[in-house]
């Protein structure tokens, strides 16, 4: 396909990935005023405010809140549609071993991404709220504001979610051939180090909470990442092995 056909594609994968998001922060704005979409978010904190509610200090505030969580919810229900899209700009350049491996991944990467946002709603956010708003309950009175604590609650789900990708970021290296298994396996120590600072950073709380919440499950995926990479090298090694 000529260079000029390729950026006409690209512009018609991109229009349709924007109608598909902005129909789907439609539809996410009508699920957000009529579901209690804010009120799943809320639950968390809900044992600490004392019978009382989430504040606002805007006339404004609540109407943006909603607006702002439509275009979450709309981004999470377009991303199979960009995903699609994207899929199908690229895929005339795969070869068909990697097309049948571009799926699978794609699924379990959105699984893991899923396992961690759920992980950060069930059981990092509850036990980070009740750490973090135990301190000075004699002197201090919350008021706590709805713009500020979503905007802490999502970037934690996210924050979960996206390091729940480990696995996906390694496969990736080791098929390009940045990483191999025997690497991974050496500088196993050196991953636990760095996995430690980025459950400290990403988890406010105690020692016990950051091993147990952040340190562990990342280990336990790192140890996947190193059997995932030995897959990938051997189905690449089997080919080359018959050709030769």
């Amino acid at each position: 396909m000529p260079f000029l056909d390729h950026l006409e594609e690209l512009r018609w994968r991109i229009l349709w990935s924007l109608i598909a998001l902005i129909l789907s922060t439609l539809i996410g704005f009508y699920l957000v005023v009529h579901f209690d979409i804010l009120g799943i978010l809320e639950a968390p904190i809900r044992p600490f405010l004392n019978g009382s509610k989430l504040k606002y200090l805007s006339p404004t505030v609540p109407f943006v809140i909603s607006l702002k969580l439509a275009l979450v919810v709309g981004l999470l229900f377009a991303s199979p549609v960009v995903g699609y899209q994207t899929w199908a700009f690229f895929a005339p350049a795969l070869r068909p071993e990697e097309k049948r491996t571009i799926l699978p991944t794609l699924t379990f990467g959105l699984l893991l991404f899923l396992a961690g946002v759920a992980m950060a709603y069930y059981v990092a956010l509850p036990v980070t709220l009740e750490f973090t708003m135990g301190f000075q309950t004699e002197s201090l009175e919350q008021a706590i504001v709805i713009d500020q604590y979503l905007s802490f609650v999502i970037r934690l789900l996210f924050a979960f979610g996206l390091v729940f990708e480990m696995p996906i970021v390694i496969l990736a290296f080791t098929a390009i051939g940045l990483v191999t298994p025997e690497f991974l396996a050496a500088k196993r120590r050196h991953a636990i180090a760095v996995i430690t600072v980025v459950a400290s950073v990403i988890t406010p709380g105690d020692v016990v909470t950051i091993t147990v919440l952040m340190m562990i499950p990342l280990i336990i995926l790192y140890e996947v990442s190193i059997i995932l990479s030995k897959i990938v090298v051997r189905r690449r090694t089997v080919p080359s092995l018959l050709q030769g």
